[in-house]
């Protein structure tokens, strides 16, 4: 669906050859500073922690929105932003990125932020979401004639769970009006049923297996459960991830599991969801089939979970590939 179509076929043949094309991505939800704590030695509940701390700026939406940049797609970022200095280090983060940033700006609002306290293998340990300006995203915002404008010129939409569930299910009836494809990031297990109403419309939806979980009502026993589970609640086509364990995917192709290669040293999970997602639609719009496409999403999470960032530095399509050629050939659900 879309000007560019994501095909339907099973071809699992690793083709890195031809010219890399250019696309018109609009990406909306989640852009807000990203604290995390790493604790430097074994985890004590309920007491003092030695650690280190580390300030970015994050959110869903916007690491796949910086990992596409990286890749040379033309990207624009629309989400809410207070009047301050961390709305200000947003800005100057898309900026950096090469990414076209058009916030709507609330002065009186603080910008959001997401806290987190990671152990010190890189696993999160808990974390606090502020991101309460996001509700101020409503479908009203969705009818101005510059966001109209924006979505009439992109060849795909990316959305994230920080959004109301309202304004995502407007979001996914423009899409299929405009005969766009539309991809949804769970962020997490709390927000993830914000898509619930709109699941039909979603061309992709990434997910882990408690967001997946939190959806579908119920834990897949194992990974080959998921597409079945997810179809019933309407949803046809989508990503689940397990941390290092067998993932699955499906869609109108088919349904099929991936054993991803063992990452040899985690040095941070945030990210690595957003990066999945990334470089698994990167590879779609580029016109390879979906069991394809997920080696190129396996490899870009193996990158980001190398990287102490969100997003890794030295993230690029040269490094994708061959990163993609380490990734087995994914496996059909029959």
């Amino acid at each position: 669906m879309g000007s560019v179509p994501f095909r339907s076929n099973r071809d699992l043949l690793l083709d890195v050859s031809g010219p890399v094309m250019s696309h018109r991505i609009v990406v909306l939800g989640g852009a807000h500073l990203d604290r995390r704590g790493r604790i430097a030695g074994e985890t004590a509940p309920g007491a003092s922690n030695p650690g280190s701390w580390q300030e970015d700026v994050g959110g869903g939406a916007f690491n796949v929105a910086r990992n596409l940049a990286r890749l040379g797609h033309d990207v624009q970022m629309i989400s809410p932003r207070g009047g301050d200095a961390a709305g200000e280090k947003v800005t100057a983060a898309a900026l950096a990125a090469g990414i076209e940033d058009t916030p709507f700006v609330f002065l009186d609002r603080a910008t959001p932020s997401y806290t987190a306290i990671l152990e010190r293998d890189g696993n999160l340990m808990i974390a606090l979401a502020d991101m309460d300006l996001y509700r101020l995203f409503t479908p009203r915002r969705l009818r101005t004639r510059s966001l109209r404008d924006a979505i009439a010129r992109v060849d795909l939409i990316i959305c994230d769970a920080n959004l109301p569930s309202e304004t995502l299910s407007a979001l996914a009836a423009l899409a299929r009006e405009k005969n766009l494809p539309i991809a949804g990031i769970a962020i997490s297990p709390a927000k993830v049923v914000h898509f619930e109403n709109c699941l039909p419309d979603l061309t992709y939806l990434f997910m882990n297996a408690a967001e997946a979980t939190a959806l579908a009502g119920r834990r897949a026993l194992h990974a080959g459960e998921w597409p079945e589970l997810l179809r019933i609640r309407g949803l046809r086509g989508g990503v689940v991830t397990r941390g290092g364990d067998e993932l699955a995917a499906f869609s109108d192709a088919g349904s099929f599991t991936v054993h991803p290669p063992a990452t040899p040293e985690i040095a941070d999970v945030t990210g690595a969801g957003d990066a999945l997602a990334a470089g698994t639609l990167d590879a779609l719009l580029s016109g390879r089939p979906l069991a394809q496409s997920l080696r190129f999403g396996i490899a870009a999470s193996r990158i980001t979970l190398a990287s102490p960032h969100a997003v890794a530095p030295e993230f690029n399509r040269d490094l994708l590939r061959r990163e993609a050629a380490l990734v087995a050939n994914p496996e059909t659900v029959s």
